[in-house]
């Protein structure tokens, strides 16, 4: 048995996908112009797949925080914090970002995949359970192969499902840790959190909500669905991101626990990365300042969103259950899928394609993600291209399209 050979249907799936030596999941963006526009083999492409939520990439502030942090402490930082030391920036976005949640505890990582991968497998271990929405991101899937804790899995935003697995745990010993997300990155859909940590806190479990795509874009304070819930000072972790609305990279995890700070030492994540430079803790401390005084960008987020979903839907697209930073066009299959993608990107747009295993439920996605820095002749010209490449794969009526354009 060859060394690949147990990667044999993916190989062939991947080479399916090739149009004209062309692979939808090697797109090249020859240059990045704006955080809505990049070129893509020399034509000016909309950018709608980027989860620049308030286009903070470019934004004037953090770009000359990384630069002055580069040029006062260097590129990089060369090992972990357990090694090498922490910079005083590190310990500063550790204070405001626990100040922003109103929490006493926060640790950064280097990505928000290794603050799920490493926090939550260290949180529990043999003997206790780990309960998580079954549409939850990989990072918390592969945070399941780290840890000796048993896994369950409850039905989607589905508050009698998570119910009726605790009640099951009542006279178990273990601990029980609830995983959910705030708002799912397929499909926008938003978790009933209220719900969920009613429920889990009448078993006696403990609750982990992943902000990562509703940091900013939720809540009077962009705090996400903890705070829009109403929900913060009763969950027990919040872990997210930089790499979204804060336009940047790295990680996240806040709390209120005593003994939160013993995690630096068991978080193998935490421990054995080198840690983040000084560059974009300069530019994540200044993205901070802006959400904090910038509500103005997450009124212009959902003015955006309502725009393109509600195009969208009266072209007479399938899309995901509720509008959102995050829109999801549903497709019919997995080739249609490629082929509509591949003429949106010809039509100077570029979304993600989002193919099973990707996928809840093996469906087959376009997933858009908006900007509070696109505007209006923008969506509105997304929403004509859905419509002519729509109505070329004979997904659309005909009259609806015209109507559009």
């Amino acid at each position: 048995m060859g060394l690949f050979d147990r990667h044999a249907g993916t190989i062939a799936r991947s080479r399916a996908m090739l149009v004209d030596g062309f692979h939808p999941l090697s797109v090249r963006m020859d240059r990045v112009l704006s955080p809505t526009e990049a070129l893509i083999g020399g034509r000016h492409t909309i950018l709608l797949g980027t989860n620049n939520y308030f286009g903070l990439t470019f934004d004037q502030s953090c770009i000359d925080a990384a630069v002055e942090a580069t040029r006062l402490e260097g590129t990089g930082t060369t090992g972990s914090r357990i090694a090498n030391g922490s910079y005083g920036d590190h310990l500063d976005l550790e204070t405001e970002m626990a100040e922003f949640f109103g929490m006493k505890h926060c640790m950064v990582f280097t990505t928000g995949y290794q603050a799920n991968l490493g926090f939550i497998s260290s949180l529990v271990g043999e003997g206790d359970f780990l309960v998580l929405d079954a549409d939850s991101h990989a990072s918390i899937y592969d945070a399941c192969k780290h840890t000796q804790a048993t896994i369950i899995r409850f039905k989607h935003n589905d508050p009698a499902s998570l119910e009726a697995r605790l009640r099951r745990l009542d006279k178990e010993p273990g601990n029980k840790l609830v995983v959910v997300e705030g708002i799912y990155s397929m499909m926008g859909d938003t978790a009933p959190l209220k719900a969920f940590v009613e429920i889990t806190k009448r078993h006696g479990g403990y609750i982990l909500v992943d902000e990562a795509h509703s940091l900013g874009a939720l809540g009077e304070g962009g705090r996400g669905l903890v705070e829009a819930a109403g929900v913060l000072d009763q969950v027990d972790f919040v872990v997210g991101t930089f790499s979204k609305t804060l336009g940047a990279i790295g990680g996240f995890a806040v709390s209120n626990h005593d003994d939160f700070d013993i995690l630096r030492v068991m978080t193998r994540a935490y421990m054995f990365t080198a840690s983040l430079p000084p560059s974009i803790v300069a530019s994540v401390r200044a993205a901070l300042k802006v959400v904090r005084a910038r509500p103005d960008l997450r009124v212009r987020l959902w003015e955006n969103v309502a725009t393109l979903y509600d195009g969208l839907a009266a072209l007479g697209f399938r899309l995901g259950p509720e509008h959102g930073p995050v829109v999801a066009v549903h497709m019919p299959n997995e080739q249609t899928t490629i082929g509509c993608w591949r003429a949106l990107l010809e039509e100077g747009v570029y979304v993600n394609l989002a193919v099973p295993p990707a996928t809840p439920s093996g469906g087959s996605l376009l997933r858009c993600s908006l900007s509070a820095a696109h505007d209006r002749a923008q969506i509105d010209k997304v929403v004509a291209a859905f419509g002519r490449v729509g109505e070329r794969f004979g997904l659309l009526d005909r009259q609806k399209v015209a109507a559009i354009d």
